[in-house]
Parts: C-alpha cells; structure tokens; sequence
C-alpha cells in the first residue's frame, strides 16, 4: 500500500507533500473530507505498532481535554482517532510495509528516504 493521509487545510502538510515529491501511484487522504474507517485505522495500527504511535499530543482537543494528565489505554487512542481527524498525527506516510507519522524532521526524512530521494 502507498498512501498519504494529509489535511489539505495544513500548511505543514502541503509543504511536505511538495517536498516529497511522491510518485502518483501514491494515493492521497483528506482525513477531513474522508475520515479514516475502522479498517484503515486497523492497518496503521498494525504498520505503527500501536494507536499511541499515531496520535497527535499536540492537537487542541488533546490539550482542551487534558488528556496528557491521564492514563489513556490503546482503545481510548483508538477511539479518539475514530472520533475526530485531529487526533491523527499528520501526515502519515504509508510505503508499502513502512510508517512515517508526524511532521518532525526526522520522520520527514525517514519518508523522504524511502521514497528514494
């Protein structure tokens, strides 16, 4: 699978998406015009390791709600990605068996790589 689950109304991801350049057989994911399913959440899950792994802590709901001041299991992460697209980290970068979730320059540059740049 090749995929990029992006917000079209976030600067960051459009100037990463730029930046990677990435090849049309990926395909792209508004996550606010098209929600992700329990099915897609399932196989991030799988490729991230963990729901946690590909939850924005920096979202405003996260803060709003205080959640980083309570003990949160995988399926409240699960849920609070199912609730609402902000809670995904953005953008995730789906290469066949990889991940790359976030907009940290590390992981910008992790997916970068593997697209061959």
């Amino acid at each position: 699978m090749k995929k990029i689950y992006y917000l079209s109304t976030c600067d960051t991801c459009k100037r990463i998406l730029k930046d990677l350049n990435a090849p049309s057989s990926f395909e792209l994911q508004d996550i606010k015009k098209e929600p992700l399913d329990m099915k897609q959440l399932l196989e991030l899950k799988h490729r991230a390791g963990t729901y946690e792994a590909i939850i924005n802590k920096r979202a405003r709901l996260y803060k709003e709600r205080d959640l980083k001041n309570k003990q949160l299991s995988e399926e409240d992460y699960k849920n609070l990605l199912l609730e609402h697209y902000t809670f995904l980290k953005r953008p995730v970068i789906v290469n066949d068996q990889q991940i790359f979730a976030g907009n940290s320059k590390k992981e910008v540059a992790a997916a970068k790589d593997s697209l061959g740049e």
